[in-house]
């Protein structure tokens, strides 16, 4: 089963990258998050989306 919904350390986690930057990338815009209380969230179309857009700028 997978998640629609993704923590910060799971992003981390799949994209090989430390929480912080996971966090400089949601304080830069980069990537798209929400709050649910005090815990901030990324769906997994935020993380394909800003997936998409790296490869997309890395091939041109």
């Amino acid at each position: 089963m997978t998640t629609a919904v993704l923590t910060v350390d799971q992003v981390a986690e799949r994209l090989g990258i430390s929480r912080w930057k996971v966090h400089d990338l949601i304080r830069s815009r980069e990537l798209a998050s929400f709050k649910i209380g005090r815990c901030r969230r990324i769906s997994e179309a935020a993380l394909d989306a800003y997936v998409f857009l790296r490869t997309e700028q890395e091939a041109a």
